[in-house]
C-alpha cells in the first residue's frame, strides 16, 4: 500500500508540477440586469453584438438604426457562466482568473464572492481564486454597469468641467463615444479571452530583451526574465538550444541569459531590406518536466529619433539601422466598433494593404486601442514601423490618484506585451491634447479661472511628462523613443512647420486650396487629410436602396462630420464639374481626395530632407462611412489608395510648378543611386508629340532633387487639351503625368476604352485618347492598379484576384 501510495502522490506532484492554462470562453449567457431570460453569449464579445447575434436589436451599422440602439448603454448587463473543476485541478495551491479584457466597468463574482471591480478597458486584471475554487462546478457572474453614472460620480469632484468631459474619466476607447468619422456605441462586454492559470512549481513571467551589442560580426542579446516560483531549487533556462543552471528562491525572481548571434541580419522596414526575425523558444524546467515555455520573434535593429537644430528649426526624422528613413505611411484606427469580431486575417489585411501602398509606417492613433499581438506581428513580418499613442485623444484628462495608478498599470500591461516587437518604433503620450489646450480656445470656452488653468495642466504634466515616461523607463532595460504629444505644436502657428510632427489642417478644416499643401510642409507631417465616399457597393450595404441619395436619413447618419457633404461640396467645385447622378458623385468625390492628398504626399517627399515623414489620415474605416480613410469598413480601396502606392513608390517622378517654371523632380528613397534618362514630352489629347527633350540623370541615393527646369510659359495655349508626360528610365520604368489644369477646364473626348484576358487573371487596357481616371469594377473583383490615367496607345496591364466575369469601365469624361 506504502509503494502506491507513493506512486500516487509522484503521479500528483507531476500533474501539479507544471503549468496549466483553462479557457473560459465558452458557457456564457446574458441578460440584462432585473430580467431573469438568459441569452448566449459569444466571449471575446460585446453586449451590441450579443444583442444583435439573439436579434435583440437592428444591425447598428445599418441605415439609421445607431440611433435606435442608443438605449443599450443605460442598462446594467449581467454575463455569466458555469465550468467544472476536477480533482487535479483543485490540487493546485496557485490559480489566477485572467480576464485579458473587460469593457469597462465590471464587478466581478466567483462563487458568490466578489473579487474584482473593474475600471479600465486596456488592463490585463489576473486576480488569486484558489481559495474560492471549489472542484465540481463553479459559477461567474459579471455585471458591466452603466458608463454615464460614473463619469457623472466623477466629474461633480472637479469644481471645473473639463473639455470632453463626457469620456475623459473612463479609460475606454475613446472613439466609442463618438467621433467625426465614428458612430456613437458605447459597448461593454468581455471583449478579449477570459481563463484561468493553473500555476505549477514556477512559471515565466515578463519577458523582455536588450540589444547589448549590435554590428556586423555579432549580435549580443541580453533577456530578462521574471520568473515566480513556488519551490526554492534548482531550474534549467533554456533559449533554443542554449540553456542556464539557474537558482531560484520561493517568490519573484529575475534572470538574465545572453543570447549571441553570429554576423546576424538586421531588421529593415519595407522598401530598404528583408523584415529579418529571429525565432526563439523559451522554456523552463525541473527534472527534466517542462514548467512553462514561450515563443518569440525578435529583430535586430537599431531605430532613433533625431532632433538637431539647423538653420531654419529642427529636424525630425528616424533613423533605422542608421540609415535616415523618410517615413511614408497612414493613420490606422480600429477597424470595427465592435472590436472581437476583428480577426487575425482581417489585422494580416491591413497591413498587407499598407505593404501594398507602399508605406512603411502606420500611425496607432490615440482615440482607440492599443491592437491586438496580431497586428503587431503582421508588421513585424511585412516590415511596417508603427508609431503607437498612448489611449489619449483631443480632451484634457485628470490627474488624481485613482485615475494616474490606473494608468500606470494600463502602461505596464501593454508596453509590456509589445516591447518586443521590431516594428515598433515610438511610444506617444496622446493625440492633440497639447494642441487643443494652446489653440482650440477651451480656456475661453470654459471661462476658468487662472487657478482652474495652472490645475488642469500641471494634471497634463503630471500624466504626460512625467507619469508616463518614468513608467516606460522602469519596464525595461530598453531606451524607448517617447513623444508627450503629437502634434508638437499646432497647425495655425508657423512654428509647427519648423520643428517636431507636424497635424496640418488648412485644408479641410481651414477650406483652403489643395496647393496650400506646396508651401505648408513640415520636418514630418504625422497628419493631413480629405474625406472621400466609399464605393457604390458599401453604400449598398448599409443603405435601403431607396435611400441612396446624399439627402436620405442612412447616408446622412454615415457621413459624421458636421458640414463634411457641404465641404466635399465646396472642394469639388472648384476642380470638377459636380455630377448629378449618385454614383457618378460617389466616383469624382474619390477622385477629389485622392487629388488632394497626391499633392501633399509628393509636396512632402520632394521637400526632403527637410520634411521626413508623410502620414495621412487615415488608411481605414471602424464602420462603414464617408470619412477621410483610403480603405474601407469592408476593405474597398477608394481612389486614394491606389494613388498612395503611386505616390509612395520608392522611386518617385513628381512635378512642381512656381511662377512659370515646372520642376521635375526624382525621389529616390532607395539607398543606391540609379543612372538613367529623364524624358519630358507634351502630349496632346489625342497622342500627339508637341515637344520633347531627354536628360540622363543619376537619382542620388536616399535623395530628392529636381533634374530639370521649364519654362511653363510656353504651353499656355495647351493647358487644357494636353499633358507633361514624365519617364525616368532606369534599371526600371518610373513615370509619371502632369496636368496643366484643373479637371474641370479639361477639354477632354470621348475615349474608346478596350481591354482583353491576356490570362485568367491579367487584364491589358488601352485606349484611342486620353482617358481620364479609369475605374474598373465587376463582380467581387479587385485590381491592383485603379482610378488610373491612360495614354493614347498606351498597353496597361491590370492584375485581377477575386471573381470578374464582367468588367465596366468608368471615365471622367461619362460624368460630365
Amino acid at each position: 500500500m506504502r509503494i502506491v501510495s507513493v506512486i500516487l502522490l509522484l503521479l500528483s506532484w507531476a500533474m501539479t508540477a507544471q503549468n496549466r492554462y483553462r479557457n473560459l470562453n465558452d458557457g456564457w449567457t446574458f441578460h440584462r440586469d432585473g430580467e431573469n431570460k438568459n441569452y448566449v453569449a459569444s466571449v471575446p464579445g460585446t453586449i451590441h453584438t450579443d444583442l444583435l447575434a439573439n436579434q435583440l436589436i437592428p444591425d447598428p451599422f445599418f441605415g439609421d438604426n445607431e440611433q435606435k440602439v442608443q438605449w443599450v448603454d443605460k442598462e446594467s448587463w449581467v454575463y455569466e457562466t458555469t465550468f467544472g473543476l476536477s480533482a487535479d485541478e483543485k490540487k493546485y495551491g496557485k490559480v489566477d482568473l485572467v480576464f485579458d479584457g473587460l469593457d469597462t466597468y465590471a464587478e466581478v463574482t466567483l462563487n458568490g464572492k466578489r473579487i474584482l471591480n473593474a475600471d479600465n478597458m486596456f488592463r490585463t486584471w489576473k486576480i488569486p481564486v484558489a481559495h474560492l475554487l471549489q472542484q465540481g462546478n463553479n459559477t461567474l457572474r459579471i455585471i458591466f454597469k452603466p458608463i454615464a453614472d460614473f463619469q457623472k460620480a466623477e466629474a461633480a469632484k472637479l469644481p471645473y468641467t473639463l473639455p470632453e468631459s463626457a469620456r475623459v474619466f473612463t479609460r475606454k476607447a475613446q472613439y466609442h463615444f463618438g467621433w467625426d468619422w465614428g458612430p456613437k456605441l458605447l459597448t461593454c462586454g468581455i471583449w478579449k479571452p477570459a481563463s484561468l492559470h493553473f500555476h505549477g512549481l514556477a512559471n515565466l513571467g515578463n519577458i523582455g530583451y536588450e540589444q547589448a551589442l549590435l554590428t556586423d560580426a555579432k549580435a549580443e542579446i541580453v533577456f530578462k526574465t521574471t520568473i515566480a516560483c513556488e519551490k526554492t531549487g534548482d531550474y534549467i533556462l533554456k533559449i533554443n538550444s542554449e540553456q542556464k543552471n539557474v537558482r531560484l528562491k520561493k517568490g519573484t525572481n529575475t534572470v538574465e541569459f545572453q543570447y549571441d548571434i553570429h554576423k546576424p541580419k538586421r531588421w529593415w522596414c519595407n522598401g530598404l531590406g528583408e523584415p529579418f526575425l529571429y525565432p526563439f523558444a523559451i522554456s523552463l524546467s525541473e527534472n527534466d518536466i517542462e514548467l512553462d515555455a514561450r515563443k518569440l520573434h525578435i529583430g535586430l535593429r537599431t531605430i532613433e529619433l533625431v532632433q538637431e537644430k539647423d538653420n531654419k528649426g529642427k529636424s525630425f526624422y528616424f533613423k533605422l539601422n542608421g540609415v535616415p528613413v523618410f517615413m511614408k505611411g497612414a493613420n490606422y484606427i480600429p477597424p470595427d466598433n465592435f472590436l472581437p469580431r476583428v480577426t487575425r486575417k482581417d489585422y494580416e489585411r491591413i497591413v498587407n494593404e499598407a505593404v501594398l501602398a507602399n508605406m512603411n509606417m502606420l500611425r496607432v492613433w490615440g482615440g482607440g486601442v492599443y491592437p491586438d499581438d496580431a497586428f503587431y506581428e503582421a508588421c513585424d513580418r511585412r516590415g511596417i514601423l508603427v508609431w503607437q499613442d498612448f489611449m489619449f485623444a483631443c480632451a484634457m484628462y485628470p490627474g488624481d490618484d485613482q485615475f494616474l495608478a490606473s494608468v500606470r498599470h494600463e502602461i505596464a500591461d501593454n508596453v509590456n506585451r509589445l516591447q518586443n516587437h521590431a516594428s515598433l518604433a515610438l511610444w506617444c503620450g496622446n493625440n492633440e491634447n497639447d494642441e487643443g489646450w494652446h489653440n482650440w480656445g477651451w480656456q475661453k470656452q470654459f471661462k476658468y479661472s487662472k487657478a482652474d488653468s495652472t490645475k488642469i495642466w500641471n494634471d497634463y504634466e503630471k500624466l504626460f511628462h512625467r507619469l508616463i515616461p518614468k513608467t516606460l523607463d522602469s519596464i525595461s532595460q530598453k531606451r524607448f523613443i517617447y513623444w508627450p504629444s503629437s502634434p508638437s505644436i499646432g497647425w495655425g502657428r508657423k512654428e509647427s512647420l519648423l520643428q517636431g510632427d507636424s497635424h496640418y489642417w488648412g485644408v479641410w478644416w481651414g477650406n483652403e486650396p489643395f496647393d496650400v499643401y506646396e508651401e505648408k510642409v513640415g520636418r514630418f507631417m504625422s497628419e493631413y487629410g480629405f474625406q472621400g465616399m466609399p464605393p457604390l457597393e458599401t453604400f449598398k450595404d448599409f443603405t435601403p436602396a431607396d435611400q441612396l441619395n446624399l439627402s436620405s436619413a442612412s447616408v446622412k447618419n454615415h457621413q459624421k462630420h458636421p458640414t463634411g457633404y457641404q465641404t466635399i461640396d465646396n472642394y469639388m467645385a472648384r476642380d470638377y464639374k459636380i455630377p448629378t447622378a449618385f454614383q457618378d458623385y460617389i466616383y469624382v468625390s474619390q477622385l477629389l481626395q485622392a487629388d488632394g492628398m497626391k499633392t501633399a504626399m509628393e509636396a512632402h517627399r520632394r521637400k526632403k530632407p527637410y520634411c521626413m515623414g508623410s502620414l495621412y489620415w487615415q488608411l481605414n474605416d471602424c464602420w462603414p462611412v464617408t470619412s477621410w480613410s483610403s480603405i474601407d469598413a469592408f476593405g474597398r480601396r477608394k481612389a486614394l489608395h491606389y494613388q498612395a502606392r503611386r505616390s509612395f513608390a520608392d522611386v518617385l517622378v513628381s512635378a512642381e510648378k512656381r511662377g512659370d517654371t515646372l520642376s521635375v523632380f526624382i525621389v529616390n528613397d532607395n539607398l543606391q543611386p540609379e543612372k538613367g534618362l529623364l524624358t519630358v514630352t507634351l502630349l496632346s489629347f489625342d497622342g500627339k508629340e508637341i515637344w520633347t527633350t531627354s536628360k540622363p540623370v543619376v537619382a542620388g541615393a536616399n535623395e530628392s532633387r529636381s533634374h530639370l527646369e521649364i519654362d511653363f510659359h510656353r504651353w499656355k495655349q495647351h493647358t487644357d487639351n494636353a499633358v507633361v508626360t514624365m519617364e525616368f528610365q532606369g534599371t526600371t520604368k518610373h513615370s509619371a503625368l502632369y496636368f496643366m489644369a484643373k479637371p474641370k477646364d479639361l477639354k477632354l473626348r470621348k475615349p474608346n476604352v478596350t481591354w482583353e484576358w491576356l490570362d485568367e487573371k491579367t487584364l491589358q487596357i488601352t485606349t484611342d485618347v486620353l482617358a481620364k481616371n479609369v475605374f474598373l469594377s465587376g463582380d467581387d473583383a479587385t485590381f491592383d492598379d485603379n482610378y488610373f490615367d491612360l495614354l493614347p496607345g498606351e498597353k496597361k496591364t491590370v492584375t485581377v484576384s477575386g471573381r470578374a466575369t464582367e468588367i465596366n469601365i468608368k471615365t471622367l469624361y461619362d460624368t460630365l
